[in-house]
């Protein structure tokens, strides 16, 4: 409940009878807490017998804490269109960290020579069409990392964004985009690039990130076949531009070169201080437990337990994904069928372009290339087979009809039934058996000459295309393996992609649902993780946030416990249409669990829609590293507006 005073204020918000959570880790008080300014002015019992404010909120029994990180965001393009960022706000998330995976804006449109890197990046990497890319664009006015940072500060910022350098747009700056991705750098062209993460580490921006997942690919002609920059990159270029990061005492992002174990343990070692002098923060991607290879979560604890043991002397944290990973498909574009040659192929041509899968799959020759791919490690005797059957597997798509779990696309009634059920009703069909008449109808385009499960997978893309909406669970299925990689002390939560993959996965809520995990332990485990949630990405950045203490940024979070203990995700996740995109995209809704957020003492979400400031005046900041955070009043926010 919340009241207004018509005397002149002490404060302007006083949140009564909180359970506090201030972020250090401690067990929680019931307190008050007080905001004058956007900033917390006061923390303790009986505020409201010492002082007036203009707000009051009565909190009793609900939890107050730090609003929330989000360390893995690719929301530099949402933020463009829809600076409000409403999909991270509702949930309780108030900084947000951007340009992930050497994807960013830092240079401006850089838009040369022919190229438009951002489309030609971004596309297929984070499955964004390029309708919305092109949107992005399109508004860009800047040409360069202090332009960007200048752009940023006038937006009416929902959350507090920081920016990185990004890898690939720094390789395309010096180097021109094609010549990025088919050369080797000049000596001038490393020391520009160094030169360049120098000045951005000057500037504030909070580290540098890079991408060595091998199936990261171009979208535009005539690179559909070509890696993204930074894949092209040498560990000897990857050491000096590191090097920069780590004198500045910044964080490198990165992501591990998966097919080798070498070349990941080698990249990562990077973070040695005892190797290189000074350790390097290293966050990386990603603590997961992969149901095609269930040793990978294994070897993430024991790696970085490892580079951070005494022997190298590291400062790692991976990334884990408190939800199960649930990856959907529309038609074969997901990606995870990037991973794989021959599914690749059907990934190359644009979202609209329809005929030119069809075309793909009417091809006599690239039928014979999927069916070896679909059968390559199920058939026969080789290592692929050996490895599939221990769960080995390099691939995170098993390509198995039992895995791949429909929606009600393009069928109401085959949601939640796995496409092998769907055969066996088809296998039925073809045979003259009874089936429902929806089943009939929607098997005869397929035809009656269907030889096995590879052949129907290939005529339900060539009848319904995008429209065969499905899904596989990839990672994360083991509810107790999943907590143990969450709550691994050397482990960051926040692996929740925020921004990318519109319509293939939805982890926004990402962060309640750890706290949802944490809170079935009790309240020590609570207040770990609320730590863990804000403080300690915090430090590990280098932001002035993430903690209730007199002084600090009034970014808050008031949820409701026993809405969060019913909260159930799955059931509250959708496929949404967004008009800032004019395209569809999969967000959580937790409201209720949420009651209120405040960014710099202002409201941004009331528990049930968000504030009518929220998008109108700059709530967040541009927060730059190693630079004082100034100080924040109503007139400096009307004035960012």
């Amino acid at each position: 409940m919340a009241s207004s005073n018509t005397a002149q204020p002490q404060w302007d918000l006083l949140i009564r009878d909180a359970v506090v959570f201030d972020g250090s880790g401690e067990l929680p008080l019931t307190q008050d807490l007080a905001v004058k300014d956007g900033r917390i002015a006061a923390v303790g019992a009986g505020l409201d017998r010492q002082g007036e404010a203009a707000e009051v909120v009565d909190a009793q029994g609900q939890w107050l804490m730090p609003g929330l990180l989000d360390i893995h965001t690719h929301l530099d393009l949402e933020v463009e269109i829809d600076p409000r960022l409403p999909e991270v706000v509702r949930h309780g998330t108030t900084t947000v960290v951007m340009s992930n995976c050497s994807l960013g804006l830092a240079y401006g449109a850089q838009l040369r020579n022919g190229e438009n890197p951002i489309v030609d990046c971004f596309a297929r990497v984070e499955n964004v069409p390029k309708s919305v890319l092109q949107k992005v664009v399109d508004r860009v006015d800047w040409d360069d990392s202090a332009g960007y940072l200048a752009h940023l500060e006038q937006l009416p910022l929902g959350p507090n964004v920081v920016p990185m350098i990004p890898h690939s747009m720094l390789r395309a700056e010096v180097m021109g985009l094609k010549e990025s991705v088919s050369r080797e750098p000049t000596e001038e062209e490393l020391a520009r690039m160094e030169a360049l993460v120098e000045q951005g580490m000057q500037q504030g921006y909070a580290g540098f990130s890079t991408d060595a997942l091998p199936f990261h690919y171009l979208a535009n002609d005539p690179h559909r076949r070509t890696k993204i920059p930074t894949q092209f990159a040498s560990f000897g270029e990857l050491k000096r531009l590191t090097g920069v990061v780590r004198r500045y005492g910044r964080v490198w992002q990165a992501t591990p070169p998966k097919d080798s174990r070498w070349q990941t343990l080698r990249n990562f070692a990077l973070t040695s201080g005892r190797l290189f002098g000074r350790p390097l923060k290293v966050t990386a991607v990603a603590a997961l437990d992969v149901v095609s290879n269930r040793s990978i979560g294994r070897m993430a604890v024991v790696l970085t337990r490892l580079l951070n043991s005494a022997l190298l002397r590291g400062m790692f944290r991976l990334q884990a994904l408190a939800a199960p990973f649930k990856v959907y498909a529309d038609g074969i574009l997901t990606p995870l069928a990037e991973e794989t040659p021959a599914l690749r192929e059907l990934n190359e041509p644009d979202l609209e372009d329809r005929e030119a899968r069809r075309a793909l799959l009417r091809d006599e020759g690239f039928r014979a290339r999927f069916r070896a791919c679909w059968y390559g490690d199920k058939r026969g005797l080789s290592l692929a087979r050996l490895k599939r059957a221990l769960g080995l597997m390099d691939d995170t798509l098993r390509r198995d009809l039992a895995d791949m779990v429909m929606t009600d696309r393009p069928q109401p009634q085959w949601r939640d039934h796995s496409l092998a059920e769907i055969y066996t009703r088809y296998r039925a069909w073809v045979g003259g058996g009874t089936v429902a008449a929806e089943d009939a109808q929607a098997f005869e385009p397929l035809g009656r000459d269907i030889a096995d499960d590879c052949d129907f997978f290939l005529a339900l893309l060539e009848a319904y295309d995008t429209d065969l909406r499905w899904y596989v669970l990839a990672a994360n299925d083991r509810p107790e393996v999943l907590r143990k990689l969450l709550f691994e002390e050397q482990i960051l939560p926040g692996f929740n992609d925020s921004g990318a993959h519109l319509t293939n996965m939805a982890f926004y809520d990402g962060n309640l649902r750890g706290l949802r995990l944490a809170q079935e332990q009790g309240f020590a485990a609570v207040a770990r993780h609320v730590r863990r949630l804000t403080l300690a990405p915090a430090e590990f950045f280098g932001l002035d946030v993430g903690r209730l203490s007199v002084g600090a940024p009034a970014d808050l979070l008031l949820l409701d416990p026993q809405a969060l203990r019913r909260y159930d995700s799955e059931a509250h996740t959708q496929l949404a249409y967004r008009e800032a995109f004019a395209h569809e995209q999969m967000v959580n809704r937790s409201d209720g669990v949420v009651s209120g957020v405040w960014i710099a003492g202002q409201r941004a979400w009331t528990g049930k829609d968000f504030a009518p400031a929220l998008g109108q005046q700059a709530m967040g900041r541009l927060l730059r590293v190693g630079q004082p955070l100034a100080q924040t009043t109503p007139e400096s926010l009307r004035t960012a507006a």
